[in-house]
């Protein structure tokens, strides 16, 4: 789990993009965003996130090399979607045992 949050951590991205995702993080859905996401269901935070990064890099890959076939909305969906699951984990890291 911590090398996955420190590898989310190093992410450098445009400010702009970054700054947009964390805004749309206030009406993240799990639920509705994953399923659409994710091509085969993840039993576990850390799968999701593995998955999520996969995908980001991906798309980052896209927007460098110039491809037309980027789409900024698909990347800030996946940046979004990343920042929540990540905030997820460490939120249930940090609970209390027993709850």
């Amino acid at each position: 789990m911590a090398d996955t949050l420190t590898h989310i951590e190093t992410l450098r991205r445009p400010r702009l993009l970054i700054r947009a995702a964390r805004h749309g993080l206030t009406n993240y859905s799990r639920e509705r965003t994953l399923s659409r996401l994710l091509t085969t269901p993840q039993k576990t935070a850390d799968g999701v996130l593995s998955d999520l990064m996969r995908t980001e890099a991906e798309i980052e890959a896209t927007r460098k090399n110039g491809d037309v076939a980027y789409s900024v909305t698909r990347h800030l969906e996946v940046l979004i979607a990343l920042m929540g699951e990540a905030r997820l984990m460490l939120s249930r890291s940090r609970a209390p045992e027993g709850i």
